[in-house]
């Protein structure tokens, strides 16, 4: 089964989910994504990737992705989080954090952590394949 993996950055860390989706495009290309609205889009239109796009975050986007995790439809969220900005949708993003902690979801806040789940996945694909 492709592995189902939720992507979503806030607007200061956008550039770097770019970034970081573009060393790992080929493994991507190969994923089933679904990403909040904004960060779905970019990844569409830069880096040529098939992204179901959800709402915002700001308007839904972290409780949509949060709700699909909890009826299991998810396998890893990386939520590149800017730490330094306050978010005025605070508590959906506590509460998307929350469920993964609730469903032993692997969820990447950061570009070296994305790094080692995104590695790991890679090699348990390759396992699985050979």
């Amino acid at each position: 089964m492709k592995p189902r993996i939720a992507l979503i950055a806030h607007d200061k860390k956008k550039d770097d989910m770019i970034a970081f989706a573009g060393e790992y495009r080929d493994f991507l290309a190969g994923c089933n994504l679904v990403a909040t609205g904004t960060t779905g889009s970019r990844l569409i239109n830069e880096l040529g990737l098939a992204v179901e796009c959800m709402h915002s975050g700001p308007f839904g986007g972290d409780l949509q992705i949060g709700a699909r995790l909890v009826t299991g439809e998810i396998d890893c969220v990386i939520f590149l989080r800017d730490p330094m900005t306050p978010q005025p949708h605070e508590p959906d993003i506590n509460a998307l954090v929350r469920a993964c902690d609730v469903h032993d979801v692997a969820c990447a806040t950061n570009v070296s952590t994305a790094r080692l789940v995104l590695g790991r996945l890679i090699s348990t694909n390759r396992e699985t394949t050979a």
